[in-house]
């Protein structure tokens, strides 16, 4: 009886430990989608394709600054090597190469503020976004796979 207690209470923390893994996945990916799509209003604006809105791109700064507190926590050991609904994964270099990787979150949240300090006009957010887009991209290409 003691057996079937222990091996019950065994099983029901492993699968609290899963679902909890997933939910982590789930928000890794929500926040980073919340980014590409404030991302893309913003590059709308820059291309002429949407007037220039103030509180667009506030509420797009603030998307990214964030995405810069949380960082750190996105992308604990747990949910290394589970699977990432979409296109893109993250690159096992996020937990191998973590000293890099916290020093990019470092230099995305500095951007970031430094940008949302600047942007007061379309002119400014044309230069500034180029700037934080690298940021993005570079840490892109090193901490993201695309699949296929």
């Amino acid at each position: 009886m003691k057996r079937i207690v222990v091996v019950a209470a065994v099983l029901a923390v492993s699968a609290g430990a899963v679902t909890a893994q997933q939910d982590q996945v789930k928000t890794t990916q929500a926040m980073m989608k919340d980014n590409g799509k404030n991302a893309g209003a913003l590059v709308a604006m820059v291309k002429g394709e949407k007037p220039y809105d103030q509180s667009t791109v506030n509420a797009a700064m603030a998307q990214f600054e964030e995405t810069a507190k949380k960082l750190p926590t996105l992308f604990p050991e747990s949910i290394k090597g589970l699977k990432f609904e979409g296109d893109y994964s993250p690159s096992s270099k996020i937990w191998e190469d973590k000293a890099g990787f916290e020093s990019h979150i470092a230099s995305f949240a500095k951007v970031v503020a430094d940008a949302k300090s600047r942007i007061k006009d379309l002119d400014a957010l044309k230069t500034e976004l180029t700037v934080v887009g690298k940021q993005c991209g570079g840490c892109h290409e090193t901490y993201r796979i695309k699949k296929g």
